[in-house]
């Protein structure tokens, strides 16, 4: 979909690496200008450096914890100071860990709540007052949330997960219909398993990796560069009829498993 978001500003966290650095190759391929935000510094930088070296436009900041809501006013703040306006908003970063409710501590359940589902809610509300005031009769503000097909289910391990993934869901439901009066759509991505740094923990779980795939009816990992290539759709005019819905892209695990 090149030029399909030509002037565009998009804000993408978690773009150090997997889904975040894909998409911020797609959706710079497709003519926005990034903005992106990570933990990770190195690799945040790699990622502008391949945005760069592809002919597209990227302003990454990183160290960022997104867990802090000033760090994330802050970088917010910045991105609208420097480009003007927020067009999309992607809520991709998460950090989770994968364990059985007895084993699973009472600090790992509250880092994963905080790193999967905290952070989408402090970064849409650092952003919020922007994309209401980028509203308006040619601009239509997009939020796309990185949800799971764990929140559409879930299995042994991942208690955290698909608590906090069926609450993003949740999530976005309510920021469709608060969202809808100013033109602002809000949409969810529920990836499958997925050939990612972010899903390598959940896979090495002792026969996660064969049950996921043995339930796809497309039987191989996804690739990060297919949820973003949904993600640009997403935020494009082609989908301007789509809000408060969850699109998954799974290999047909969800609906067939």
């Amino acid at each position: 979909m090149t030029g399909s978001l030509d002037g565009k500003v998009v804000l993408i966290t978690g773009t150090g690496s997997g889904m975040g650095r894909a998409g911020a190759l797609r959706f710079a391929a497709a003519g926005a200008t990034v903005v992106g935000a990570d933990l990770n510094a190195e690799g945040n930088a790699e990622t502008e450096a391949l945005v760069t070296a592809a002919g597209g436009r990227m302003l990454g900041t990183a160290p960022v914890d997104l867990g802090d809501y000033a760090a994330c006013e802050r970088w917010v703040d910045a991105a609208v100071q420097a480009h003007g306006r927020i067009d999309v908003l992607w809520n991709n970063a998460s950090a989770c860990v994968f364990a059985t409710i007895d084993a699973m501590t009472v600090e790992q359940w509250d880092f994963s709540i905080r790193n999967e589902l905290s952070i989408v809610f402090l970064v849409t509300k650092a952003a919020w007052r922007h994309l209401t005031a980028s509203a308006g009769p040619d601009a239509r503000p997009v939020v796309i949330n990185t949800a799971s097909v764990a929140g559409h289910g879930g299995g042994p391990g991942g208690i955290a997960h698909s608590a906090t993934k069926a609450a993003v869901l949740a999530m976005t439901h309510v920021i469709a219909a608060e969202g809808a009066p100013y033109g602002i759509r809000a949409v969810s991505i529920s990836p499958g398993a997925m050939d990612t740094p972010g899903s390598a923990e959940q896979l090495a779980l002792p026969g996660a990796r064969e049950a996921l795939l043995s339930l796809s009816l497309v039987p191989r990992l996804g690739d990060p560069d297919e949820v973003a290539r949904a993600a640009v759709f997403l935020a494009s005019d082609d989908a301007v009829f789509i809000t408060g819905t969850d699109l998954l892209v799974d290999g047909g695990l969800t609906n067939h498993g």
